[in-house]
């Protein structure tokens, strides 16, 4: 009995995991590809970092409240694509920053090179071998906080002029390995049916390459720098 049902429940479950896989990376790609679009936009006309905030806020807005209430309809597909934008533009004055910088253009694709390298190698390992990285949850989720805490706090310290160039370079460093721990995580969720709703799932994979890309260019250009 058990062997017939591992025969005939399995299909069922790996035809739902290709559908929500094959939406996803639709999906995912259709969102990095707007991000572009936004952030470019968001370079020509020159937005300044207060307005990147505001739409940084907007966009986790549209994360919190709005999404949850849209993700099963077809309302969430605008939200999702509205969230990302947001957050493309939100990115403009940052690149705009190192794009201005000797070398910022190497600086950039580098960043875009490194990322899309460990993303892909990421995913497709876990795609490849199906292995469940669901224990890193709680170790991810932790990490996470305790690098949020420490950006308030290096926040809190420029406010009042106090450098701490070091630890913002530590901080990115972190960000990198958590990005990456996530990158396993939600990938393996997706495949062993922890994820179901291909919205939430490429929202998730979708930051996951945002904080990768950006503390990756922010290393690199650290490193890069002539200081």
């Amino acid at each position: 009995m058990q062997e017939l049902y591992t025969q005939t429940a399995t299909p069922a479950s790996s035809v739902e995991v290709s559908k929500v896989l094959r939406n996803t990376y639709t999906l995912l790609s259709v969102t990095l590809a707007w991000s572009a679009i936004t952030a470019s936009i968001s370079m020509a006309i020159g937005i300044g970092h207060g307005m990147a905030l505001i739409l940084n806020l907007v966009a986790i807005g549209l994360l919190w409240f709005v999404l949850p209430k849209t993700a099963n309809s077809s309302a969430g597909l605008l939200v999702v694509l509205a969230f990302t934008g947001l957050l493309g533009a939100g990115i403009g004055p940052m690149l705009s920053h190192y794009l201005a910088l000797p070398n910022g253009g190497a600086m950039v694709m580098q960043a875009l090179g490194a990322t899309a390298l460990v993303f892909l190698s990421l995913s497709g390992y876990v795609l490849v071998t199906g292995k469940d990285f669901s224990f890193l949850g709680g170790f991810l989720f932790i990490g996470l906080m305790v690098a949020i805490l420490a950006m308030v706090g290096v926040f809190i310290a420029g406010f009042f002029g106090v450098a701490i160039s070091g630890v913002s370079l530590a901080i990115s460093a972190m960000v990198v390995l958590l990005m990456s721990g996530f990158i396993l995580y939600d990938t393996s969720r997706i495949i062993h049916g922890g994820e179901t709703n291909y919205l939430w799932a490429t929202t998730a994979l979708y930051l996951d390459i945002l904080n990768l890309f950006t503390h990756l260019l922010h290393l690199i250009g650290a490193f890069s720098s002539d200081d």
